[in-house]
């Protein structure tokens, strides 16, 4: 049952990006049908930015209190409304609620896989299965974005893109309800589960007592402490720790906007490709993260079971990759006017980029024990700083200047993230009666 949850957790990912990913495909019909500047789309991405950033905390706190299975049920739902509505908008304000919308939606859902990563599923195994959901998982739905959604359905099959989105959107619905079927917020709490599995989920001997009394005593005081600790998780090196990681989120996010809401109509605009082969080299980059969910997160665990130390491995795996590919983008600008020359490398750029995502979704769940979706919640409500600058900086700037300049912001970006991880401590829990691995 534990694979069937990791199933359901990696197809939610996959959808989700593969959903975020098509209003990048559709600004360049946008931008030529309704006249729209780069920086008028940007304000239009901004929408998804700021309702993102908005109800990221709130509802990863009511997954910490009221259970990943009747949130996380709820918030997909909902995306897949704003999707819908971006199919029927009739105005660029119609898009603008509909952006607001899809981004309320997926505001907190890695906040719930994080806790859905801590609860069922080893310590020993956990970064993997992440770097799998949130990296692999999350890049190959992009890059159905490029290929199904640009290729496939707009390119090969002529299709309008009011009619492409309503496909996808009826994709959500149904996972959704099967979500809502099959998961439970805890293996003990699901019937699939047997005494074999759970005791290897939870990491004790099979067969041994187990008082349910204690447990649900202990489920019930985890959900206070959750209402009562960000007091005290907010004081000294645990504040240090958490601001950090929210610069360096900041940083990641503003760099990879490029690649979520801008490759495409760069590609347009700069080289005149059309929808079938902008879709195709718009999917470079993309495999290059799906790659990375694969290797990070197993360099992640392997690196600490054999050299013992959490901290460095955390850290250095995410600086190689982050200083790595703000060395190749900017190898990559000297072939600004060759476009597949230029995603070639961005395969790289984004694989060494995406493998340090594992390290930080491996840092949260370190440092956020029973909190662990209300701190990624948290994070990820900061790093919409980045979030909602970068459309309107890459806008003014390819307006302005060009595109040279916006690949230029997003390498100082991943040189900067670089840098961050070089404060970061895995070892500093987030509460402090509770323990972090070692």
């Amino acid at each position: 049952m534990r694979w069937r949850v990791f199933g359901l957790a990696f197809a939610t990912s996959g959808i989700l990006y593969w959903h975020r990913y098509v209003f990048g495909f559709v600004k360049p019909t946008l931008a030529e049908e309704w006249k729209l500047t780069n920086t008028e789309l940007g304000r239009l991405d901004s929408a998804f930015s700021l309702s993102y950033t908005m109800f990221q905390f709130p509802f990863g706190v009511a997954a910490d209190l009221a259970g990943v299975h009747c949130v996380l049920s709820g918030l997909t739902v909902l995306w897949c409304l704003g999707l819908s509505l971006l199919g029927l908008a009739p105005s660029s304000g119609w898009i603008w609620m509909a952006q607001a919308t899809v981004g309320a939606g997926q505001s907190a859902v890695y906040a719930c896989l994080s806790r859905v990563a801590r609860v069922w599923y080893p310590p020993s195994i956990r970064t993997t299965l992440q770097g799998l959901v949130g990296v692999l998982a999350g890049r190959l739905g992009a890059l159905s974005a490029s290929l199904v959604f640009s290729s496939l359905l707009l390119g090969l099959l002529g299709l309008s893109w009011r009619a492409s989105v309503g496909i996808l959107a009826a994709v959500g619905f149904v996972h959704a309800a099967i979500f809502a079927a099959v998961f439970r917020d805890s293996p003990r709490r699901h019937p699939g589960v047997n005494a074999a599995e759970l005791a290897l989920i939870e990491g004790v001997e099979h067969g041994s007592s187990i008082d349910e009394r204690a447990v649900a005593k202990e489920a019930a005081v985890s959900k206070l402490a959750v209402a009562r600790s960000w007091w005290r998780r907010l004081s000294g090196r645990s504040l240090a720790n958490v601001f950090t990681l929210g610069v360096q989120t900041i940083l990641s996010t503003f760099a990879d906007n490029i690649y979520a809401s801008w490759l495409p109509l760069f590609l347009r605009q700069t080289h005149g490709m059309e929808f079938k082969e902008m879709g195709v080299y718009s999917a470079l980059p993309l495999l290059g993260g799906a790659m990375a969910g694969i290797v990070g997160g197993q360099l992640n665990d392997r690196l600490i079971a054999r050299t013992g130390n959490r901290r460095r491995t955390r850290s250095g795996v995410a600086v190689v990759g982050k200083s790595l590919a703000a060395v190749i983008l900017g190898v990559a600008l000297c072939f600004y006017d060759q476009p597949y020359v230029f995603c070639g490398l961005l395969f790289f750029v984004k694989f060494f980029g995406d493998w340090s995502l594992t390290s930080t979704l491996g840092l949260i769940t370190d440092i956020g024990g029973r909190s662990t979706a209300s701190l990624f919640a948290f994070n990820n409500t900061v790093a919409g700083i980045g979030l909602i600058a970068a459309p309107l900086v890459f806008g003014y700037l390819a307006d302005t200047w060009g595109w040279r300049p916006v690949f230029l912001a997003v390498a100082v970006a991943y040189g900067l993230c670089a840098a961050s991880w070089f404060a970061l401590d895995c070892t500093i829990a987030l509460v402090k009666d509770e323990q972090p691995p070692p």
